[in-house]
């Protein structure tokens, strides 16, 4: 699936923590309303290529008349979120219509929100709406230092004593067993962070025997165990070669190569529809996605081309065999 991409313009953008600039981007034929938690796809140069990148909407954009996005400073890399850091006011994009994949629920009686970093930007949306209808919200907001935690101003003055601020470095730690172990049976948990944050949650949530239903999560697309690399790639079945940039991903090099014939939808690792069979590899396999199970991952025989790669080796496909799988299936 492919998004539709209109033109727009950066309206304003200013920094609103260390290493966190928020960026006012207005469509030329206006936005469009969203729910909390959305986001859009915004078509960015890699490279000198064009490619899609993913940001969490901030905001309520019916309010602001703009798409607000916050995006982190990545320093020597060469991604979206460089090219991001690289536009000022009038710089000219293309951004996709908002897409909501991570729903909000106002059925809880009590919620837990859990950020990690620039996690907080699908969360403060949900927060700022769970707290002006009258929920009963908490926020774990967890960073390496105070001055790299965005919005809390306004965060404390919807939460107050409900606002938790974790910074790393002054030897705080954010332990589940504090987060989980209090809530009302009946609660949900909402996450973004990265990979290792949301297992650990993830594990003790079930060990608790409370619903994986009522945990919910948005994903770090470049969230893996092990640093990006770059690595080598062989379609069997094309007998063709390449190498996947480290700041690309498996699917957009088979896209630029001219493979076409692989589904793909949220480009996140959730829907499962990239899945493709590993044939061979060298190097270590970092499964990014959340579609298989630990177990299905370990086997190694197949990987979602979205965002799952292979650390210092190469990598044996064959698209032929591509199918929809259905995960978790063990």
């Amino acid at each position: 699936m492919t998004s539709h991409f209109n033109d727009a313009r950066i309206a304003k953008t200013h920094d609103v923590a260390r290493g966190i600039r928020l960026f006012d981007i207005a469509p030329a034929d206006g936005v469009r309303a969203h729910a909390p938690g959305s986001h859009i796809d915004v078509e960015v140069m890699v490279d000198g290529r064009p490619q899609h990148r993913s940001f969490s909407l901030v905001g309520d954009a019916a309010e602001s008349g703009v798409y607000r996005v916050a995006v982190k400073d990545r320093p020597g890399g060469h991604g979206g979120s460089r090219y991001l850091w690289s536009l000022a006011a009038d710089d000219r994009l293309r951004v996709s219509d908002p897409k909501d994949r991570f729903s909000l629920s106002y059925r809880a009686p009590e919620v837990a929100m859990v950020a990690g970093g620039i996690g907080i930007t699908p969360l403060y949306g949900m927060v700022m709406a769970l707290a002006r209808a009258g929920q009963r919200v908490h926020l774990f907001y967890t960073a390496r230092t105070r001055d790299e935690m965005a919005f809390v101003d306004d965060l404390s003055a919807a939460l107050g004593d409900r606002l938790h601020l974790i910074a790393t470095s002054a030897g705080q730690r954010l332990a589940p067993a504090a987060v989980i172990d209090t809530l009302d049976p009946e609660a949900e948990l909402y996450i973004c962070g990265p990979q290792s944050l949301r297992e650990a949650f993830l594990t003790h949530w079930l060990g608790a025997n409370r619903p994986v239903e009522r945990f919910r999560f948005e994903t770090f697309a470049s969230s893996g165990r092990l640093p990006a690399t770059a690595f080598d790639v062989r379609v069997a079945n094309r007998d063709l070669d390449f190498t996947v940039g480290r700041d690309e991903s498996l699917l957009e090099a088979l896209r630029s190569h001219g493979v076409h014939d692989v589904l793909y939808d949220c480009e996140h690792g959730e829907c499962g529809l990239c899945t493709i069979d590993v044939v061979e590899h060298s190097g270590e396999l970092d499964h990014r996605d959340v579609f298989y199970s630990p177990r299905q991952q370990a086997a190694g025989n197949r990987i979602c081309a979205c965002v799952s790669r292979v650390h210092e080796g190469h990598l044996v496909i064959d698209t032929s065999r591509h199918a929809v799988d259905t995960g978790h299936a063990d």
